[in-house]
């Protein structure tokens, strides 16, 4: 995204706007929030969930070339897209020259142009979740079945694998209750099944899946399922093959998780007592933000900001954040690590239903900056200067 794009619509729409006043026409904002910066990662992008049914989903964007960080973008690239993005989103990736956005309760997956962020299509998907690519394809969980708490959900989810040249579904893969993030190692796709769906809401029963699907990536079939623990969310792969799995736990009695499973010898190698709320992998570093929701006491647990080495696979930092910001975030949400020079991005959603606030730190935890956001920051997509992926 150039930001020089976004300098000359604005001015064609003051224009518009002179001459047509009866028009409303969006603007979008823009913030110089530090110094530019020129690396091969040349900006990110970051996808705003907007809170469910409220239709606010929204896509910011920082370009390191000008220190400028423009919010809303998708809605003025796009302005001939009814309801902008969509209704929560819940994903975001880029592959080749496309950029793409899981829009979960819009049930469609939104493929933009990368570097302009022009809309090129959108897909079909059902109660779509997390997106991953290999060879040519993309996959994506889908809850398949509607929104709707009910111990007795009868729906199972299944992965979606797209063909990233003819942009088409070509083919489906059933797996657990209401998976989410997946991964893929060694010709294999990890599936972590979350059966969020499954609870009695009274009783506050639950029938959550325990286990991660694993489908074999040539015949695209279900092998087999692991046993993991309660109501899986992320899955991410290590370098030396290892699956860092997070379970957000029941709630109740059940806390949340991070478990390391083996795909080399099939086994769970290290549970980590953490309640993760986001991760993100950075060579031999996890970096998670943890928080566990509990519906006894209807509130979060302390917030937590750790660094998991995962080849010794100990917590080797238990607050990345060393200058005191910490105590300025109400809710940890979203976080990433710019792969070039490490900087450490953390998103605050606050009370969800009012604008975020992006942090961008120093490796060695110090605030550099921060800025307002849309609702709920959460999702991050670096892009560089040379089309390669980060």
């Amino acid at each position: 995204m150039k930001t020089r794009h976004f300098i000359i619509l604005a001015t064609l729409t003051l224009l518009f706007a002179a001459c047509r006043q009866e028009e409303v026409i969006y603007v979008p904002e823009q913030v110089v929030v530090t110094q530019p910066e020129l690396t091969d990662v040349s900006g990110f992008y970051l996808l705003n969930e907007g809170n469910m049914n409220s239709n606010k989903a929204s896509l910011d964007y920082y370009d390191y070339a000008t220190g400028t960080y423009t919010r809303d973008i998708y809605a003025d690239v796009n302005p001939d897209v009814v309801k902008a993005l969509g209704d929560v989103g819940n994903d975001i990736a880029t592959y080749g020259n496309k950029l793409y956005i899981v829009v979960n309760c819009s049930n469609k997956i939104e493929v933009l142009d990368r570097n302009t962020a022009r809309r090129i299509t959108h897909i079909d998907i059902p109660n779509c979740r997390y997106i991953k690519f290999h060879g040519g394809y993309a996959y994506v969980t889908s809850y398949a079945g509607p929104v709707k708490i009910d111990i007795n959900y009868e729906q199972r989810g299944y992965v979606a694998k797209i063909d990233t040249a003819t942009l088409q579904v070509v083919d489906t893969c059933v797996v657990g209750f209401q998976p989410d993030e997946l991964d893929i190692v060694n010709d294999k796709i990890y599936v972590a099944n979350s059966g969020g769906y499954l609870l009695d809401q009274q009783s506050g029963n639950s029938g959550y899946e325990t286990t991660v699907s694993v489908i074999d990536l040539p015949s695209f079939t279900e092998q087999n399922r692991i046993d993991i623990a309660p109501n899986l969310q992320y899955c991410r792969a290590d370098r030396r093959g290892i699956l860092w799995i997070s379970s957000r736990g029941d709630y109740y009695e059940t806390p949340g998780r991070l478990i390391a499973y083996d795909t080399r010898h099939n086994r769970v190698v290290k549970t980590i007592d953490l309640a993760v709320a986001s991760m993100w992998m950075d060579g031999d570093s996890l970096y998670v933000l943890s928080g566990q929701w509990s519906y006894i006491g209807q509130t979060f647990g302390s917030n937590g900001y750790t660094i998991v080495n995962t080849k010794s696979m100990e917590i080797v930092c238990d607050n990345f954040i060393t200058d005191g910001t910490d105590a300025r975030i109400t809710r940890p949400y979203g976080i990433a690590v710019n792969p070039v020079t490490k900087e450490i991005y953390v998103t605050d959603a606050r009370g969800y239903i009012v604008p975020g606030r992006l942090y961008c730190f120093s490796p060695d935890g110090k605030r550099r900056w921060d800025v307002r956001t849309g609702d709920i920051p959460a999702h991050f997509a670096f892009i560089g200067r040379n089309k390669n992926e980060h």
